[in-house]
């Protein structure tokens, strides 16, 4: 069982990260609770993200510098493998065509012109909510990235899939989906309590924006795609986080 459960942190450290990792066969096996550390990742990442954070706000550096690095952790540690996902589901979405051919937008490789003017639209406004951040909103929105990747790990094993092949479905139908979802919830739980000890309105703030998040992507993603797959999951990821920056530092401002 610890044979197995090491394969599966490696496989989706693998999947979801840069960080390099030892060879392990992709079997069903291998691969039945490698969802379960998806939000490991998020660990990585929202740790660093404390830490550069916790340092430039001791360190005197300036504030242009400082917040640049803090939206560039997720994208080298994760490879941008989200982002890409955000950036597909821009031109399917606006290219208002029908459920197929939106589905084969999302699997073109080609960014077409929304792509880019979402994705100049995303870092222009996560710099400048970024730049806002501050004391205990830092800590609550390093654990959001823990909380947005279990969000998406559990509609990974729960949502229905828009087609039979692609990355969602090639984690979703080995999975162990009853264990997968209950780690996810756990995490979920953990993730909101921990926010919520920080700050009971910051943490409330980002568990709220979270969820908002989480039912337009439920609802979006049935309506327009017929279900999920890998960029819609990994769209909703980088709204979430977003929004609960954006949250965050609005709650932060009213108290």
């Amino acid at each position: 069982m610890i044979k197995t459960l090491w394969r599966a942190m490696v496989i989706s450290f693998a999947m979801y990260s840069k960080i390099p990792m030892p060879k392990v066969d992709w079997t069903e096996e291998n691969m039945k609770y490698s969802m379960c550390f998806f939000p490991a990742v998020g660990m990585v990442i929202g740790a660093l993200v404390a830490l550069w954070g916790w340092f430039g706000q001791i360190s005197g550096m300036s504030q242009p510098f400082h917040t640049a690095v803090i939206l560039l952790i997720p994208v080298v540690i994760s490879g941008g493998i989200h982002l890409d996902g955000l950036l597909d589901t821009a031109d399917a979405m606006s290219s208002w065509q029908t459920k197929e051919r939106r589905l084969e937008i999302l699997k073109d490789s080609n960014s077409g012109a929304f792509a880019v003017i979402t994705c100049v639209c995303y870092f222009l406004l996560a710099y400048g909510v970024w730049t806002e951040v501050s004391g205990k909103e830092l800590y609550v929105l390093a654990l959001g990235f823990v909380l947005s990747r279990s969000f998406s790990g559990f509609s990974v094993v729960t949502f229905q899939c828009a087609r039979n092949t692609g990355l969602a479905v090639a984690f979703a139908k080995p999975a162990q989906k009853k264990t997968v979802r209950l780690v996810m919830v756990l995490h979920i739980l953990v993730c909101g309590i921990l926010m919520c000890v920080i700050s009971p309105v910051l943490g409330g703030a980002a568990l709220i924006a979270a969820a908002a998040v989480f039912g337009y992507y439920r609802y979006m993603s049935y309506t327009y795609f017929g279900g999920i797959t890998g960029d819609l999951a990994g769209f909703f990821l980088q709204v979430c986080e977003l929004a609960m920056a954006l949250a965050v530092v609005i709650a932060g401002r009213l108290l």
